[in-house]
């Protein structure tokens, strides 16, 4: 699972990324630190990587717009990984992919002439 989280967010290192598991989009490393700084949520971990517990936070699927909209007034871009593949037809992890990319607007001032 966690290759592929890796290879998702290689092609996408300026989002933070949002990987669908089951009933939670799911961070992890630096993602799930900024996410939870910013967004004000648990910052827990999941198993390991050279021997040091892996940051991760989450947010309820069903809430995921509400946390999106926070991002996006803070400057945020998000990448929204969606499991595309049938969990009970899976043999290893469920196949997943970027499906929506949510980018803050810059409005632009006109400068005065």
């Amino acid at each position: 699972m966690m290759t592929q989280y890796l290879r998702i967010k290689a092609a996408h290192p300026e989002t933070l990324l949002f990987y669908r598991m089951g009933d939670f989009y799911e961070l992890f490393f630096e993602d799930a630190k900024k996410a939870a700084q910013l967004l004000d949520i648990t910052l827990t971990a999941r198993g390991q990587s050279a021997g040091a517990p892996i940051p991760m936070a989450g947010i309820p699927y069903h809430a995921a717009e509400n946390y999106i909209a926070r991002l996006i007034k803070l400057g945020i871009s998000i990448a929204i990984c969606e499991q595309i593949g049938d969990p009970a037809a899976s043999k290893g992890p469920v196949e997943r992919k970027v499906v929506r990319i949510v980018t803050p607007r810059h409005r632009h001032r006109r400068s005065p002439a």
